[in-house]
């Protein structure tokens, strides 16, 4: 759609690539400003399944499936970058995909994804891209140490990666991450970024190039899941400008139409690295539903749909606390138990989100707390005190 062309009307029915949390929250959106929502998934139970208008069951890489799930679609968006780039060029053919299906391929895998940056000069870790143990042995000496190998593609909370401290590591890197199934396998070595903090930010791009940021949120993660975002982020000026500004000209350079998030390691003498693209509203993003005038998910429609971008101006701090299955599975227990709700939303400030996935496993994202305070310091403290209260302990 063209800059001057007419917007999808409420009323239309979105489709959504992927069964997951951001689908439903992009579904729940869609639908209370009017429009309908269909998930095309390739699993039946699924969050997106809860809320959308249907769901349609199918592999992506059945194109006679997808045109089927196309019939009566005004447009399409993605919710998790895992999602065949092919799935969305095959749909691209009948109706707007967005982000474009090209912005899907550069960024779901590491080495398209660091060559970009590259190309465009946005600064991130050094790096190598390393396919054999002997390339990793030969990075590690160029680079140093400590590195992180990463596998390339599928990687998501710390899964395909592997940290080497000493020369010794190498091996074992690289047989544990470099070694698929079906034989080495292209990965990414980086340098290890001995960083401040890390922050990221969600912004929207229209189809006029129209760009609108959420403020920066800090990011703190346990055993590489995100763990609390809080907002405002508690950095210099200079920091989050740059952040925010870097964030807005990556949108433009990939021509996205949609949200996309941003993630920066924050060195310690103030430099702003980029460490990943999400090309897709974000966990870290979650807590402007409650805290921002519009939120990831509203912004998501609007952008989709070609029309105005919502206000991003926060209207408090606040911070978002995930819920993984661990809360459900206590220690000596033999099975799942609830956890305590109550005692959370007794917190005051505090909101609640589940995501309606029936089975909770270690490491899963199961839902969500946000709570709003005065600054981003108290609403940390209340909804990890919710948390520990719904977690019982």
């Amino acid at each position: 759609m063209s800059a001057t062309a007419t917007p999808i009307p409420p009323g239309s029915t979105l489709g959504i690539l992927g069964g997951g949390q951001l689908g439903a929250m992009f579904a729940a959106a869609a639908r209370s400003m009017g429009y309908r929502a269909v998930a095309i998934s390739d699993v039946a139970d699924c969050p997106a399944a809860r809320v959308c208008d249907r769901i349609l069951v199918g592999d992506y890489a059945d194109e006679s499936f997808l045109a089927r799930a196309s019939a009566g679609l005004a447009a399409v968006t993605f919710e998790f970058e895992n999602i065949p780039a092919a799935a969305g060029r095959a749909l691209a053919g009948r109706m707007p995909v967005r982000p474009n299906p090209d912005v899907l391929f550069t960024t779901q895998d590491r080495a398209r994804e660091k060559a970009f940056l590259e190309h465009h000069g946005f600064p991130c870790a050094p790096h190598r891209i390393v396919r054999s143990r002997d390339d990793v042995a030969a990075a590690v000496r160029d680079l140093g140490l400590p590195a992180v190998l990463k596998t390339t593609t599928f990687g998501y909370d710390g899964k395909g990666q592997a940290k080497i401290l000493t020369p010794s590591d190498v091996d074992a890197a690289w047989a544990t991450v470099g070694m698929g199934a079906d034989g080495p396998q292209e990965c990414v070595l980086e340098q290890w970024i001995d960083f401040d903090c890390e922050i990221s930010v969600v912004a929207a791009r229209g189809v006029d190039g129209t760009t609108a940021a959420f403020p920066p949120t800090r990011n703190a993660h346990a055993n590489h899941i995100l763990d609390v975002s809080s907002v405002p982020a508690g950095l210099p000026d200079a920091v989050l400008a740059a952040a925010t500004d870097a964030a807005t000209r990556i949108l433009a350079a990939l021509d996205v139409v949609g949200v996309a998030c941003v993630e920066f390691f924050v060195t310690r003498d103030g430099r702003v690295l980029v460490n990943e693209i999400a090309p897709r509203t974000h966990n870290s993003g979650h807590l402007t539903i409650e805290a921002c005038e519009t939120s990831q998910f509203q912004q998501q429609v609007r952008a989709v749909c070609g029309l105005p971008l919502g206000s991003t101006r926060l209207r408090s701090p606040a911070a978002m606390a995930n819920l993984l299955g661990d809360c459900w599975l206590t220690a000596g227990d033999a099975t799942p138990r609830e956890p305590d709700w109550a005692a959370a939303l007794a917190v005051p400030g505090v909101s609640l989100h589940l995501y309606g996935k029936s089975e909770p496993r270690p490491g899963r994202k199961m839902g969500h707390l946000t709570a709003l305070a005065e600054s981003s310091v108290a609403a940390v403290a209340r909804v990890t005190a919710a948390r520990r209260a719904a977690c019982r302990g």
